[in-house]
């Protein structure tokens, strides 16, 4: 089915699990794809496949999209009377979460549509690798563990419960070789503000998330008789619609796909996930300084309390002064006093008794502090412990 067409030279068509992008007049085309990617300028198309259900769905399609992806970009064709001819993206989110955007400046026009999940996979550049590449073949690195501590090697397992996001870019212009390349930079950096603005944690260690392990993108310039645009960079407009349309697709995917919205990231969790919190460990972090009555209560409201906008704020800014201190932003020294400080502002966020802050500070003067997550969470509870056994207290 046709979805819509863009300045007249690319038609979206989607059907069944693929979204197609058809080239109504010639494209170069940069993209990531294994079987026909990098700078080309004879394709016909680009594709982008669901091949598995995000959890626990392996077809045959999903495994050889990782380990013969010229088969499977054959296969997909073939299946869909599509020209070989192409760059093709594969993902287990959902065809019809996608989000299509566009932008005008002038003569100018650039669209952007993206599908993305990134509940199951999302990773900070530099987190810990799982694979080694080696004489063609994908090899585990020896000790990688996920967050419960089993081995996994994406490769061996098709990366069959991976979130993906997916960015296909077409220009309505064409663009010299070093602009398409800074259209892909451009791109990327606007898929992560979306992760930061949106909070998403790594799955692989205690960072912000910067994108996921599988992400894709392609990008297409129409190759007019127009000079080519030389930059796609922050500075020139290209770059501000490149920017604009990816960062409002790549947004509206999510909230999609996952659910993710400003307003569903609203919750302590959130923000202490990438530590090792779960609902469950919380509660039971917190209930481990409360009286049984206390604890009952807590029980009863944790829901509640996990999502109060003043008590998230304030574990919020316990979470960003610990990056800020991890990244020696502030000086060690001052542990201390931040922790001492902030922690009694949490907890009289949750009481909802200011004239107690001085309270607060004091019992937590001289408490050993650490960056260690454990630690870092268990004094987060201890916070939320005291602020809640005095909530319903009249004082």
């Amino acid at each position: 089915m046709l979805i819509r067409t863009f300045y007249g030279g690319i038609e979206i068509h989607r059907q069944d699990k693929i979204i197609t992008v058809k080239f109504l007049v010639p494209h170069q085309v940069i993209s990531t794809c294994r079987a026909n990617g990098g700078l080309r300028e004879d394709l016909d198309l680009i594709f982008n496949h669901q091949s598995g259900e995000p959890t626990g769905h392996m077809p045959e399609s999903h495994a050889l999209a990782v380990r013969q992806p010229l088969v499977y970009l054959r296969q997909i064709c073939r299946q869909h009377k599509l020209s070989e001819n192409c760059a093709s993206l594969g993902t287990a989110a959902n065809m019809n979460c996608a989000a299509l955007e566009s932008e005008k400046f002038h003569d100018l026009e650039v669209a952007a549509i993206c599908t993305g999940g990134v509940e199951t996979n999302a990773g900070r550049a530099g987190d810990p690798a799982s694979v080694y590449e080696e004489g063609g073949k994908f090899m585990p690195v020896a000790g990688r563990s996920g967050q419960n501590g089993e081995k996994k090697c994406e490769v061996a397992k098709a990366e069959a419960d991976s979130g993906t996001i997916n960015i296909i870019v077409c220009i309505n212009r064409k663009l010299t070789p070093g602009a398409m390349v800074r259209a892909v930079m451009t791109a990327t950096e606007a898929k992560t503000g979306v992760l930061q603005e949106l909070n998403i944690n790594s799955r692989y260690s205690s960072g912000l998330a910067t994108g996921t392990g599988t992400d894709q993108i392609a990008v297409a310039g129409a190759l007019t008789g127009d000079p080519p645009l030389t930059s796609a960079g922050k500075h020139s407009k290209l770059g501000e619609l490149i920017g604009l349309t990816v960062k409002k697709a790549v947004a509206g995917t999510l909230r999609l796909q996952n659910n993710m919205s400003p307003q569903s990231r609203c919750s302590m969790m959130v923000h202490l996930e990438r530590f090792g919190a779960a609902a469950k460990s919380m509660e039971a972090g917190i209930k481990k300084y409360l009286a049984t009555d206390s604890g009952e209560l807590l029980s009863k409201n944790f829901a509640c309390i996990d999502r109060d906008p003043i008590t998230v704020a304030a574990v919020a800014a316990l979470v960003h002064l610990r990056d800020k201190l991890v990244w020696h932003i502030l000086p060690q020294s001052c542990v201390p006093e931040i922790f001492s400080t902030y922690g009694a502002q949490l907890a009289a966020a949750v009481s909802g008794k200011y004239d107690r802050f001085v309270f607060y500070k004091n019992r937590l003067d001289g408490r050993q502090f650490s960056f260690e997550n454990g630690v870092f969470l268990d004094f987060i509870y201890y916070c939320l412990a005291m602020g809640f056994t005095e909530k319903w207290r009249n004082i």
